[in-house]
């Protein structure tokens, strides 16, 4: 094989290591391509997770109101239980003492 050969060998060889470069990132650019159909499927799939996500905070705050709310009633009715229990006592404290004096003045007649 004389230079010339050598060099048409060497260049044929080349053309064709680029001609198969070329049509691998062809391909691998057409087999990995988003699709204008799967970019409407993701835009809808991150609207879908958004007004999940807001439908998630406002059952939250929803939660915590209904929370702060419940948590205000049973102090309320703890307040109530603690004063009803306080009058009660007063009640029963009173009617001892005017079991005693009914008692004491039985005694004296």
């Amino acid at each position: 094989m004389d230079r010339t050969e050598f060099i048409l060998a060497t260049a044929f060889i080349l053309f064709l290591a680029f001609c198969l470069g070329w049509f691998a990132s062809w391909l691998i650019h057409r087999l990995t391509r988003v699709s204008q159909a799967d970019m409407g499927e993701l835009e809808r799939m991150a609207q879908a997770l958004h007004e999940a996500e807001e439908a998630r905070d406002e059952a939250l705050d929803q939660v915590e109101r209904r929370e702060t709310e419940t948590t205000n009633q049973l102090h309320q009715a703890e307040s109530e239980l603690r004063a009803a229990m306080d009058g009660l006592r007063e009640a029963r404290r009173e009617a001892e003492e005017l079991r005693a004096k009914l008692g004491h003045s039985q005694t004296k007649d």
